[in-house]
């Protein structure tokens, strides 16, 4: 969506607008450009009562592709797999006229044995629910299309990696260790999943928003995640690493260093899906159409860059808004904003060692810095669908790391040789058998003859009397494919000699360099909020004894780091217990110091009916020109002015900062009729308000956390009771809506980072 220098463009259209004559200046309508309407249309106040087909569904909405569950194009609207009618019916289609009441001997007498509708009803709700997934439980995705350059030809004869190939896929983001009612801020790993529906079968690249892994060695895995899931005996603290278990195991297990040090980072609570990098933590082989081998690493790289929430912010949203990054994900599609990201790899010559410039390519606990192994850009992923029913797809979609297809093949990594196991075996609890690749969200796009017959939930029906090899009844076929046809053939790798050992090679005993490297790399106000990170999880413990094990494990890392942990924590310094690595940083590891386009960031623009709606409309205006969304907050819902009327979509008692990536005050808006603490505990005025309470503490708390504020028109009295001047970096108070144009300039950096100051 984004021009070439969108911030410039931006802020010249936002300078053209605010210039323009207000008197010829006319808004949108009341509801344009901003999202969450939850049907096509809006409701009638009375209860519809003339029979008619089903509403279709939002613009922004889509279904699985309509094929076949062998993978062949039906032809069919989605609406032919949706429901369809006017009238209520049984699920085998015969019209009901009740569904509110049981069938009785008489209006008081006992309910019948013979009501078929109740019993059907109440089996479907009581098996409503599918076991929901060991990890990453708590998850959101979207449709979209992936358009490969053709960049990576030389290196993969993956037929979606051709030039200009375009793909459908359906990618999942979640979180690993809460439950699906667990909220979206916490700190933890996030899932980046994408399947691709290639013409040569389903490829799935299963990643996270985190390059390396706790562990090694799939063996490993009940372990990190007993250990950062809740304690058993209470079932708490629920989707948070922050309690003994977690932190018993990782000091103990100091392979996990590197990738508890990500999390403590801000990488631990993206901002927003669409602001998050994803990786494919292993090292895959790639083949040529001339059978040369290239092995590589898989990078997601978000157009809008790599940004975060503040801690106090997600703690906040944790409890306000808890479906944060969904809703953030489903309105940024909705209004147009769709997010992109482009697909990068690393690559490095398949040398018998798996080693690059001495660091183990199979170990999925190191990065390889992007300044040794650049990565190159190989095509775009843009979501521009969301889902029309999350259960359906969600809920249901499956991935698979040894989902493959030609071009692509695993290596030894022992991780990924665990995950390949894995991820069928849970698939057979949670959909109920080995026909879920039938389901409607996972059908491969590609022809399938597998000779894999019958089982639960089998939806094909299959011809022929010899799903067996070889055959002659059903005239030999299926036959088989070679190199020549796309066969998908494993890279005939030498497997070294050896004995059956339970042992890691050497160069997997190193669990510090790369620790040392990311924290080395970090700025200062990142290596603060890491700092605070430990500080606080640790704080949650209640074994001294863990506290002072990982205390030791940082004094490997850094002594400074270390030393202002064990401060925070009241605990003595340790000394380190290896040499310190010598490291060079990765710049590449920093999200700050750079700027991004804009497009779909939430501006708060604060008014009520008494102020100026020209004002109102000309900046509301500008910032969907600018790709944004524009979110009205005033004292009462409603509508504001006449005429050309403000639709109002948050009201004070509605509204918290954290929703919001800048904050507008179109003059000093009076009180809320509910501007007092037994109807809105916010309002509690603190004795320094000036008009309404909780806009100070929007104001105050949005300052806090580093975002750009702007006012006019009266505006400067909230600001002064908050101590807030003009002149300080993110503050622009201006004469009135024409001086704005420096907003989005300060939004394209994210944060006002010069806000935070590191300790000196």
């Amino acid at each position: 969506m984004s021009e070439k220098n969108p911030v410039k463009a931006v802020a010249d259209k936002i300078a053209d607008v605010m210039h323009a004559d207000q008197a010829g200046a006319g808004g949108p309508g009341p509801a344009e450009g901003v999202p969450g309407k939850p049907g096509p249309v809006s409701p009638q106040s009375s209860e519809p009562v003339e029979p008619r087909e089903p509403l279709p569904p939002k613009p922004d909405q889509s279904g699985p592709e309509t094929v076949s569950p062998t993978g062949q194009p039906t032809g069919a609207d989605q609406a032919r797999v949706a429901q369809s009618g006017a009238y209520l019916t049984t699920a085998q289609g015969a019209r009901l006229y009740d569904t509110d009441h049981s069938l009785k001997a008489g209006p008081r007498g006992p309910v019948l044995l013979q009501d078929h509708h109740l019993r059907e009803k109440l089996m479907h709700f009581d098996h409503e629910r599918i076991p929901e997934r060991v990890v990453h439980a708590r998850g959101s995705a979207a449709h979209g299309v992936f358009h490969s350059y053709g960049t990576a030809q030389e290196v993969t004869k993956a037929a979606f990696l051709a030039k200009d190939s375009e793909t459908p896929v359906f990618v999942r983001f979640s979180t690993v260790l809460g439950s699906r009612g667990s909220a979206d801020t916490v700190r933890d790993t996030r899932g980046f999943a994408t399947k691709f529906y290639t013409e040569e079968g389903v490829f799935d690249l299963v990643g996270n928003n985190i390059p390396v892994f706790f562990i090694q060695d799939a063996i490993k895995f009940p372990d990190i995640i007993h250990a950062g899931k809740p304690h058993p005996d209470r079932e708490i603290p629920q989707a948070q690493s922050a309690h003994d278990t977690f932190w018993d195991f990782v000091s103990l297990h100091t392979e996990a260093t590197h990738h508890t040090l990500w999390n403590m980072s801000d990488r631990g609570i993206p901002r927003s899906y669409r602001m998050m990098e994803g990786f494919g933590v292993h090292t895959f082989r790639l083949v040529n159409a001339q059978g040369a081998t290239t092995l590589v690493k898989f990078h997601w790289k978000p157009k809008l860059g790599v940004h975060s929430l503040v801690w106090e912010e997600a703690q906040i949203l944790a409890g306000v808004d808890p479906d944060f990054h969904r809703r953030d994900l489903f309105d940024a599609i909705e209004s147009g904003a769709y997010p992109q990201w482009e697909l990068g790899i690393q690559t490095f010559p398949d040398t018998a060692d798996q080693m690059f410039e001495g660091i183990d390519l199979l170990d999925p606990t190191k990065i390889v810095p992007e300044e040794l192994a650049p990565v190159r850009p190989v095509g775009l992923l843009t979501l521009n669908a969301n889902p029309s029913n999350f259960f359906a797809e969600v809920e249901q979609v499956a991935f698979h790391t040894g989902h493959l297809v030609p071009g692509i093949d695993a290596t030894d990594d022992p991780l990924l040789a665990g995950r390949n196991f894995s991820y069928l075996d849970t698939q057979l609890t949670r959909l109920g058998g080995p026909n879920f690749p039938q389901l409607p969200i996972n059908r491969t796009h590609a022809p399938v003859n597998d000779m894999l017959r019958d089982g639960m939930h089998q939806t094909a029906v299959h011809r022929g009397v010899a799903p067996y090899k070889p055959n002659s009844l059903d005239g030999g076929c299926p036959f088989f494919a070679g190199a020549d046809t796309g066969a998908f053939i494993e890279v005939p790798v030498e497997v070294p000699a050896g004995r059956k050992v339970r042992q890691a090679p050497a160069s997997f005993a190193d669990h510090f360099s790369q620790p040392r490297l990311f924290w080395l790399s970090m700025s200062p106000v990142e290596r603060e909020h890491i700092i605070a990170a430990y500080t606080f999880e640790l704080g949650k413990c209640y074994e001294q004894a863990v506290k002072e094990r990982t205390l030791a494990v940082l004094a490997n890392i850094d002594g400074e780091l270390c030393a202002q942990v064990a401060a925070g924590l009241g605990l003595p310094v340790p000394a380190a217990t290896e040499p310190l690595a010598d490291v060079r940083p990765s710049p590449a590891l920093s999200q700050v110091g750079r700027t991004w386009p804009v497009d779909g960031r939430v501006v708060g623009i604060v008014t009520d009916h008494a102020l100026d709606m020209a004002d109102v409309q000309q900046v509301r205006q500008a910032v969907l020109d600018a790709g944004m969304v524009p979110l009205v907050i005033a004292p009462a819902g409603g509508v504001l002015g006449s005429g050309d009327p403000v639709t109002v979509q948050r009201t004070f008692a509605t509204a918290r900062s954290v929703e919001f990536d800048a904050l507008v005050f179109a003059g000093l808006p009076a009180a809320g009729a509910d501007a007092y603490g037994a109807r809105d505990a916010k309002a509690a005025d603190p004795g320094r308000a000036v008009g309404d309470p909780r806009l100070l503490a929007l104001l105050t708390e949005a300052y806090r956390h580093g975002k750009a504020v702007a006012g006019w028109g009266g505006a400067e009295a909230l600001f002064e009771a908050a101590g807030i001047t003009a002149g300080e970096p993110g503050v622009l108070l201006t004469a009135d809506a024409r001086g704005l144009s420096p907003l989005i300039e300060l939004l394209a950096a994210h944060r006002v980072w010069e806000r935070f100051p590191a300790a000196r």
